[in-house]
């Protein structure tokens, strides 16, 4: 058998004002099968330092925002262990150099943009990655698996990529 390597992007628009979790299952689905992979591994990540990937069962209920429960809950309970960042000097990150670099070199519009300390340390509680097996060409997520990508930095709406690479054998 063959081994191969297969790799796509999905893009994403995050929200303003609360974290955003998006269902990419379907479309990772359609990307393990556009590989033609049947045995291997899928893994869906983002670069982002402020976001994850998890899998994770859906609730099907929402709230008003859109949110499904168990998100709600998954917000909540990180609000209480890492409070979100609403102003300069809450955490020590940023610091002023990290605010020079932020406005000179990566032109950001305003020093607003780097209060996203709690963004940062959700991401690295969760991760940026999640790795998924492939039997005879499908996921193997379980009977109640979907995978999210959550961008946990709300500062600001913006775009967002996810990374699916899919290896094995065809």
């Amino acid at each position: 058998m063959a081994m191969k390597n297969y790799r796509e992007t999905i893009n994403l628009q995050s929200q303003l004002n609360r974290p955003t979790f998006h269902d990419v299952t379907q479309e990772v689905k359609r990307i393990v099968k556009e590989s033609g992979i049947k045995n291997g591994i899928c893994t869906v990540y983002s670069h982002h330092t402020t976001c994850s990937v998890m899998t994770q069962e859906c609730s099907h209920d929402q709230t008003y925002w859109g949110l499904e429960y168990l998100q709600q809950d998954l917000v909540d309970i990180m609000e209480s262990i890492i409070p979100k960042c609403r102003t300069e000097g809450q955490y020590l990150h940023p610091g002023p150099e990290h605010i020079d670099f932020a406005m000179n070199e990566a032109k950001e519009e305003g020093e607003w943009t780097s209060l996203n300390t709690d963004a940062h340390l959700r991401s690295v509680i969760f991760g940026r990655s999640e790795s998924i097996v492939i039997i005879d060409g499908e996921l193997d997520l379980g009977q109640f698996g979907y995978i999210y990508f959550v961008d946990w930095d709300y500062i600001r709406a913006r775009k967002r990529v996810a990374v699916v690479n899919v290896m094995g054998e065809c």
